[in-house]
């Protein structure tokens, strides 16, 4: 994986991570699986401390989770009953050949290094086996959503992932996307401890910490759309890509 020191923030965060950060719709991931038997044989790469297998084991499909950081493998255990979560990478996944139905991530493909990581989700399936990688991004066509993203210098957007993936190389089929509309409500409070488990504030120093909770506080206060409120609803746009193994 790429930016190791951003990568491997996450864990000491681990707990909030998984109390604050958004699920992921069910269409999405219907979407995801579509054409597969339930159950199907998963595995879940890059899995933090499990959002993505809970919606995956909700659906009645296995889940094998792989998670290079400890520290949200040891909370991944801690939430995620019944499924089995491995230390390694995507450029290096402990399984065996043909081992998996489908490979899915959510949220961690941009940490991959991505020729090596093809390689390697491509020897893990079977043939005909899916890929899919699934985001939930902030709408930032939404006012107050931009600013939020200026200040906790949020970069990914819907335009720029269409960019920045292409394909998953060789092995697979021409990908496809897909959209989902998706809502969370949060108190203040939360919204603020949503920011603080994003990788660039978990490596930013007091200083930076200190100016980003600031101009949260700020926003929160003054927006007329979110002034005064005891909740809010932060729009999502999920965004998801799928492609298959091409079949020997």
């Amino acid at each position: 994986m790429t930016h190791p020191t951003e990568a491997l923030s996450f864990g000491a965060a681990a707990a909030d991570y998984d109390r604050f950060r958004p699920r992921y719709p069910e269409a999405a991931l219907r979407w995801a699986m579509a054409g597969l038997a339930t159950p199907a044989r998963t595995v879940d790469l890059g899995a933090g401390t499990g959002i993505l297998a809970r919606g995956l084991l909700a659906l009645g499909h296995e889940v094998t989770a792989v998670e290079p950081d400890p520290g949200m493998r040891a909370q991944f255990e801690t939430t995620t009953p019944g499924a089995p979560a491995l230390a390694g990478s995507a450029e290096s996944i402990p399984l065996p050949d043909g081992y998996a139905d489908a490979v899915l991530v959510g949220q961690a493909y941009h940490w991959f290094d991505r020729e090596r990581a093809h390689l390697e989700i491509a020897r893990v399936l079977r043939p005909g086996g899916v890929f899919a990688a699934v985001w939930n991004l902030r709408d930032d066509r939404v006012g107050w959503v931009n600013e939020l993203s200026r200040i906790a210098e949020i970069g990914d957007t819907v335009d720029h992932l269409r960019g920045f993936v292409t394909g998953f190389g060789g092995n697979f089929t021409e990908p496809e996307w897909a959209e989902f509309p998706h809502v969370t409500t949060l108190t203040p409070d939360e919204l603020l401890g949503m920011v603080r488990t994003r990788s660039h504030y978990l490596v930013a120093d007091r200083e930076q910490r200190a100016r980003v909770d600031r101009e949260l506080r700020h926003l929160l206060d003054t927006d007329p759309d979110l002034a005064g409120r005891e909740t809010i609803e932060l729009p999502y746009r999920t965004l998801a890509i799928r492609a298959q193994t091409l079949r020997s």
